[in-house]
């Protein structure tokens, strides 16, 4: 198969970072996007170890890292701002607690987007609403009613896949709640806060609060974590999602209630459970899925926009070497990304257990398993594709 015609569900990062490997691939691509337009903001996210050679794979080095946070480090304070202890964004090589290459979630989506948008047709506003698929392609219906017939269909719409509830059955199949909720939003930079994110731990209860540098100075990234079983709250319900922020982070010290002051005013709020997807296959004939709706890692792995990098450039490369067969191509993609998901899906559990403090066999930092630490980072060999 020549000219490959592939539909993406999804453009924050794994679907535009598809995009332009399948494009380098000689593929026609077309990437559907339920929101509008792109979704600005959302949490820091990182490029460690094998994920920051996909990047520089991509040509895309320069222009990433000009977006990036630039954040010098890291420091964990008391209820009084006392600094506990510090990290630094050179520590373990730039792979450490601050990466090196650090950049809000919304700015790498603005990189691949503009640089993928030229040569890959975008349609926001959008999304599979019907799909069926034969021995020879898959027939897809969009909810504005274009009607259109594709070689391969990949879901790269996140965490909530509606993509992967349509082929491979319901979310309660595959997420798997860890405890634990975050929140991220924006704030106006009151705080003095100066390229060193600060991060408050209230230990007794399992709850966090924290700030961190982006890009506009005059502005900070607030972030929020605690425990909570509310994994079926409504993840398209703004109002009641600050409510519950509201209700469990009441008497959180710190500069928490300074914080949540301006919660009401933000433009770019988001709460979600911290879950993984774990599923025993990522493909179904002519549709696969990619990056969180695939293999979801949780935030607490650190490796979430890493897995949906380096899952881009293996899906379409092995697609590719495949001669666009779905099976055998699917089939390749899976046995290479599959152990290197594993190490990262662990890092996420354990970290998870860490920070529960009803649980007796939370792991210190002490006892951590290095070995598997550099595995989640670096244990993945990217093939050189023709």
């Amino acid at each position: 198969m020549s000219n490959a015609r592939v539909l993406v569900a999804g453009a924050s990062i794994a679907g535009p970072a598809l995009a332009h490997w399948l494009r380098r691939r000689g593929a026609d691509v077309t990437v559907v996007e339920r929101a509008p337009e792109l979704r600005p903001g959302g949490q820091a996210v990182d490029a460690r170890g094998v994920a920051r050679e996909v990047v520089r794979r991509m040509g895309l080095d320069e222009a990433v890292r000009a977006a990036r946070t630039d954040t010098a480090g890291a420091y964990i304070v008391d209820a009084d701002g006392q600094v506990l202890e510090t990290f630094r964004a050179d520590d373990d090589g730039g792979d450490g607690f601050i990466a090196e290459i650090e950049i809000l979630r919304g700015d790498l989506s603005r990189v691949l987007y503009e640089d993928t948008h030229d040569g890959v047709e975008y349609v926001f506003g959008d999304r599979i609403a019907e799909l069926g698929q034969d021995a020879d392609g898959v027939d897809v219906v969009l909810a504005g009613g274009d009607r259109r017939r594709f070689d391969l269909v990949i879901g790269a719409d996140g965490l909530h896949s509606s993509l992967r509830a349509m082929v491979f059955g319901p979310r309660e199949r595959f997420v798997r709640h860890l405890g634990r909720m975050m929140a991220f939003y924006t704030v106006p930079n009151e705080f003095g806060l100066d390229r060193w994110l600060i991060d408050y731990q209230e230990a007794e209860t399992g709850r966090s609060a924290g700030l961190r540098p982006i890009q506009d100075a005059t502005r900070a990234m607030a972030m929020f974590s605690f425990l909570s079983d509310a994994s079926e709250i409504d993840y398209r319900d703004v109002p009641a999602q600050k409510r519950l922020l509201r209700d469990q982070t009441a008497g959180l010290g710190w500069l928490a209630p300074r914080i949540l002051a301006h919660l009401d005013d933000t433009p770019d709020f988001y709460l979600d459970q911290v879950a993984q997807v774990v599923m025993d296959r990522w493909s179904s004939g002519r549709v696969g899925l990619l990056g969180d709706a695939a293999f979801c890692s949780s935030p607490l792995s650190g490796a979430g926009t890493g897995l949906a990098l380096v899952g881009a450039y293996l899906l379409a490369g092995e697609l590719a070497a495949a001669g666009w067969d779905a099976e055998k191509g699917f089939a390749a993609y899976e046995q290479r990304m599959r152990p290197f998901v594993e190490a990262n899906q662990e890092i996420g559990r354990l970290h998870a257990r860490s920070l529960d403090v009803s649980r007796s066999d939370a792991l210190g930092p002490e006892e951590w398993d290095m070995d598997l630490i550099d595995r989640a980072i670096n244990g993945l060999e990217l093939p050189d594709y023709a």
